[in-house]
């Protein structure tokens, strides 16, 4: 079977919120959207940002519970890009978690929760290829 993830699809509270983050901070653009949800094309896949209850409905399950026991990650060319990254995606709503610091196996990395309290690490590995699409190859 083939190793993919097509799509993502976080439960949020607030859509306009959301977009704000995703849109200013991350400066990604919804390729669909309407009242209750918007889809970003990311690199290979799709990241959803679904209305709480909607998602719930269409999943036949209901108190999905925030913050997760994950974190998304969004890599960077540089160290330097990191930090202000983090800042920016604060200024767009969001909450930094840890500040950029250097982890003991190496690299570069800090933690922001967007307006949903989902986490999302923002990291540069010097081992980590980034193609022009925005492909990351682990360990190269």
């Amino acid at each position: 079977m083939q190793q993919q993830i097509a799509v993502i699809t976080l439960a949020i509270s607030d859509l306009a919120r959301s977009k704000r983050f995703y849109a200013d901070g991350f400066g990604w653009a919804p390729v669909f959207e309407n009242d209750e949800i918007a889809f970003y094309q990311m690199n290979g896949f799709v990241l959803g940002t679904w209305l709480q209850a909607g998602l719930e409905a269409d999943m036949q399950r209901s108190g999905l519970s925030h913050p997760g026991a994950f974190a998304l990650a969004h890599n960077v060319a540089t160290q330097g890009e990191v930090q202000p990254l983090l800042d920016r995606l604060a200024g767009a709503g969001g909450k930094i978690l840890r500040i950029g610091d250097a982890p003991a196996h190496g690299g570069f990395r800090g933690y922001v929760a967007d307006p949903d309290d989902h986490a999302w690490e923002i990291a540069w590995n010097p081992s980590w290829a980034i193609d022009g699409d925005g492909h990351v190859t682990f360990g190269v």
